[in-house]
């Protein structure tokens, strides 16, 4: 069997949480080997954002006077993970970020919701500072280079790396940084949940977050392409109201998308297939009675207006549009690629004069624009999400230094660890964060 002489450092996953791991361990003067089963680094990182690649988040805009990123704020979007990060955001948080990529010639640009972007548009500017920063350390970079195991010598205090070839590979300290389930196609297809099972570590397991939602409605596949923004989505499971959630609203080609829907979707995912709620009886072709959930999402145009103040500005506008069609007028009111579903769901011939509409139309039609129904089909798979959930549980992590507490010679870093996160560039600095952190630490 083939060994290799003791490295210092070695990092297994050639994402953005793996490259700026070892960049910053090699910058310490760590001797450091980094494997990528993949042929080139950064796969998934190039596709970010569309191949925009929202970097980070500045969630104190707007909230605080002088606009500079806090770190407090920006842990809150974090949800129950957030006493485990302040350790870690406190070394390296949005500023630091912002800094490391600033002195190294990537500039940036803030856009709406805080989402910081390069200013070049493109996730190229991104991978060339982190394989810039990597060189310069003379860090070394093993593509298409599968690993299939991980083990921990206790009695030599080393971690051993077991590759498809059967060689091994042993080193002083092993950052795992090999990503969730999300778009598998890139590589990210969970096996380092299955390397640190072995070693004991407890694994939630991994499931769709951050997924557009498929949905029933035929009607609704004509919208491809159609961006609502400010508006208000209310889900219910068999008819009981559970959350709502405000923003912004894209149809695709299977259901709907956008930053509110995949924020939404985890919560989504679990009305699907949990257990709250009441639920009803269905006999299914071999007549075995089975338990099945239906979840809506009710889909409000108009959030700041109440159905009063709704009801008398359609008057209104039928009035002085007295004469002309009724499709011809919604437009004013609302997205022109919305009036024929409104008006058909509505039951509302679109060719009627606006004086002929009668009283009980238009508060059907009111109504209907304060709670259009999207009825949910389901979350769409693993390729299609942008995060996936589940990793190593948090209490086995001390996020000072992102080291095992169960293998002090381990570190994880980035998706491999089990932490909910909304989209708009915070899966990102999670893996800034955490990555450098390690690098810093190991």
């Amino acid at each position: 069997m083939k060994k290799e002489s003791l490295w210092d450092v070695v990092v297994i996953g050639g994402g953005p949480a793996g490259m700026i791991a070892a960049g910053r361990a090699a910058e310490r003067g760590r001797r450091v080997l980094l494997l990528e089963k993949n042929p080139a680094l950064g796969k998934k990182l190039l596709i970010t954002g569309g191949g925009r690649c929202n970097i980070t988040n500045n969630p104190s805009t707007g909230l605080r006077t002088s606009g500079k990123p806090d770190v407090h704020t920006m842990l809150a979007k974090y949800k129950e993970s957030d006493k485990f990060l302040f350790s870690a955001f406190a070394q390296f948080g949005v500023t630091e970020t912002l800094n490391f990529f600033h002195t190294r010639g990537m500039e940036t640009k803030e856009e709406a919701e805080g989402r910081i972007f390069p200013l070049s548009n493109s996730a190229r500017s991104v991978w060339d500072v982190l394989v810039a920063y990597m060189k310069l350390g003379n860090v070394q970079v093993r593509t298409k280079t599968e690993v299939m195991e991980i083990a921990h010598d206790k009695s030599a205090g080393h971690m051993v790396i077991t590759l498809k070839d059967k060689s091994e590979i042993r080193a002083k300290t092993c950052i795992v940084a090999t990503g969730g389930t999300s778009h598998p196609e890139t590589g990210s297809t969970g096996e380092g949940f299955r390397w640190l099972g072995k070693l004991e570590h407890t694994i939630i397991p991994s499931d769709v977050s951050l997924v557009p939602i498929s949905l029933k409605d035929v009607w609704a596949k004509k919208l491809t392409g159609t961006t609502l923004k400010d508006i208000k989505l209310t889900t219910f499971k068999n008819g009981i109201k559970q959350k709502a959630y405000k923003g912004k609203l894209l149809f695709t080609h299977v259901g709907i998308s956008g930053p509110t829907v995949l924020n939404m979707s985890r919560d989504v995912g679990e009305l699907l297939h949990g257990t709250e709620g009441s639920e009803y009886m269905r006999e299914t072709k071999i007549g075995v009675v089975s338990r099945e959930v239906e979840v809506t999402i009710m889909l409000d145009l108009f959030p700041a207006l109440d159905i009063g103040t709704l009801r008398e500005k359609l008057k209104t506008l039928l009035i002085t549009e007295s004469n002309k069609k009724i499709k011809n007028v919604l437009s004013s009111l609302i997205p022109s690629p919305l009036v024929s579903s409104v008006l058909m769901l509505a039951r509302i011939d679109g060719e009627t004069p606006n004086h002929s509409v009668r009283s009980e139309e238009r508060k059907i039609l009111v109504s209907l624009l304060k709670a259009i129904p999207l009825h949910v089909k389901g979350l769409l798979g693993k390729d299609k999400a942008v995060v996936s959930s589940g990793g190593v549980t948090l209490g086995e992590v001390n996020f000072k230094t992102m080291q095992s507490r169960l293998i002090p010679q381990l570190y994880l870093i980035g998706d491999i660890l089990n932490i909910d996160r909304p989209s708009g560039g915070y899966s990102l600095q999670l893996c800034w964060t955490t990555g450098y952190v390690a690098g810093n630490s190991c």
